[in-house]
């Protein structure tokens, strides 16, 4: 069993974002038997879920004229729009169906704002909004987590690289993380976790 200050974060781990999914993660399922074998080590852990209403303003559909992966500029910064993904209540905002979600003690739902995306496990897309996961870890004694989960390159790489600004030990598991690596993201969020102190696995 790990140390009581150390929780496992298992970052969005849902149909939608696994093989046959609206924005699948090639291989993204092959994670799930590593992820549950770990659960069973750590005395704390949080599952992140995103949880975005329909029409949300990341989703390409929501744009005249633009395509899934464009770029645009939000009032927040610039914004990647994504396919319609894990809307609420839809089978491809759930867990996938082998992960042991019933192990989680708490789980954080995110992007539920129509305006303002969330990639992070820590903070909304406007780096300000918190989701209340810092102050849950920080009551349950937690300073060092580690991270696995869906995209290694998005929502891993940014809720990594919040837990290091807020002052947490922070490992990311690349062996139970996969990658969308669009236009070369995954070496340059490997690159950036680094620079900031983040261990990778």
């Amino acid at each position: 069993m790990r140390p009581a200050n150390e929780a496992l974060i298992v970052i969005d781990v849902q149909n939608d974002f696994c093989p046959e999914g609206r924005l699948a993660v090639s291989d993204g399922d092959a994670i799930v038997p590593l992820i549950n074998e770990m659960l069973g080590s750590f005395q704390t852990r949080v599952f992140t879920q995103d949880w975005h209403p329909a029409g949300h303003s990341s989703f390409a559909t929501s744009h005249e004229g633009k395509v899934p992966f464009d770029m645009i500029e939000m009032p927040y910064g610039p914004q990647v729009l994504w396919p319609d993904h894990c809307v609420q209540g839809t089978r491809g905002a759930e867990f996938h169906r082998a992960l042991n979600s019933d192990a989680a003690d708490m789980i954080i739902r995110k992007g539920m704002n129509p305006d303002l995306d969330s990639y992070s496990a820590f903070f909304e897309n406007d780096h300000k909004t918190p989701t209340g996961l810092a102050g849950y870890l920080a009551a349950r004694g937690v300073d060092h987590v580690r991270l696995v989960g869906l995209a290694t390159d998005f929502c891993v790489y940014y809720s990594a690289m919040d837990a290091a600004a807020l002052g947490l030990n922070v490992e990311v598991d690349r062996s139970a993380c996969r990658a969308i690596d669009l236009d070369g993201s995954l070496a340059a969020a490997e690159d950036a976790m680094r620079d900031n102190g983040v261990k990778l696995l």
